[in-house]
């Protein structure tokens, strides 16, 4: 009787398990979908408004009860003061660009410029932050349109370079109306480089044959697999070099001050250096300039976010731990190595 009683407790706990199992996956697959159709999110950060916050709590961390009261009271009415003045402060708007190979954040900021055009006013300013190292012609010639657009309706344009903006990143930055670099921050690499591997000698070496069939005699100038000629590697070249003058005309019209033949060999110059090429306009970080333009305009951060789906925040948590105990774990590791 005992058996019974106990399979059968086996029985229905199986059952309940399968049906939690199948109204998870349920969860997930209707979660998934509407997350996935979910739409793209503005957030809008008044950075004077933050910046005065943690200022307010810093000041009354040591300050007595009675103390952060009056202060309270100050700033109340100073609050009434800012309020009718607001109207009338300029504004400031950031945006944040990250480059990749592919200048993947291209179509975003595009969509973030077309938002500010619609609400700029002339006395109004537009701040990038840029970072990237370049990556693909086509890629970056987009991600620059962009920005050219708000250089085209005469928009007061600041790129802000903190860390690097280099080859399709300076391409970037270069269309602003003031370019603002950190003292260590690398620019330049204005070139092309393009590197192609090659393989057939080892084919041949073991009798494969690769055959590469065009329509039209430069539709393939370079392959992995077949023989390269010596007309294909020069018309690759030649192409390489249309490409770069290209680039050096487009910097050559955003910054008519440079002398172009001696900043467009394909080198890269720390922030200081740069400066004294005429590369940039002046040495100063991200956060020290919207320090100082909060003091007369109001400042805000601008972001169009599209939510994440459950995939991506489940990879961003895994790929985060991942990292986090890999950087704890280095210095383990190099410690172990150096004392071996």
């Amino acid at each position: 009787m005992w058996e019974i009683f106990s399979e059968y407790a086996v029985f229905l706990l199986k059952i309940a398990t399968f049906l939690v199992a199948a109204i998870v996956l349920v969860v997930l697959v209707v979660s998934l979908k509407r997350e996935r159709e979910g739409e793209e999110q503005l957030q809008v950060v008044e950075l004077n408004a933050r910046q005065q916050a943690l200022q307010d709590a810093l000041q009354e961390a040591w300050l007595e009860d009675k103390s952060v009261k009056q202060l309270h009271k100050e700033r109340d009415k100073k609050a009434k003061v800012q309020t009718a003045s607001h109207a009338a402060k300029p504004r400031v708007f950031v945006l944040d660009f990250k480059g990749d190979l592919n200048a993947s954040q291209a179509a975003v900021l595009g969509r973030e410029i077309s938002l500010l055009l619609g609400v700029l006013r002339a006395e109004d300013e537009v701040v990038v932050r840029l970072e990237s190292a370049g990556g693909y012609v086509h890629s970056y010639g987009h991600a620059t349109a962009q920005l050219q657009r708000l250089r085209d309706r005469n928009v007061s344009l600041t790129v802000c370079v903190d860390r690097v903006a280099a080859s399709g990143g300076y391409m970037m930055a270069c269309t602003a109306s003031k370019l603002l670099v950190a003292p260590f921050a690398v620019l330049g690499s204005i070139g092309v480089v393009a590197e192609v591997p090659n393989v057939n000698r080892l084919l041949k070496k073991h009798d494969v044959d690769y055959e590469v069939l065009t329509a039209g005699d430069y539709k393939r100038t370079l392959t992995v697999f077949g023989e390269n000629t010596p007309e294909g590697k020069q018309k690759f070249i030649d192409d390489l070099e249309k490409t770069h003058a290209l680039f050096k005309s487009f910097v050559q019209r955003c910054r008519p001050q440079l002398d172009i033949e001696k900043v467009t060999k394909g080198e890269v110059w720390y922030g200081e250096q740069a400066l004294a090429l005429l590369l940039v306009d002046a040495l100063q970080t991200s956060e020290a300039y919207l320090l100082e333009r909060q003091e007369t305009a109001r400042v805000f951060n601008v972001k169009l976010k599209r939510p994440l789906n459950l995939t991506e925040k489940i990879a961003g948590q895994t790929i985060g731990v991942f990292e986090s105990r890999l950087l704890s774990w280095l210095p383990k590791l190099q410690a172990t190595f150096l004392h071996r």
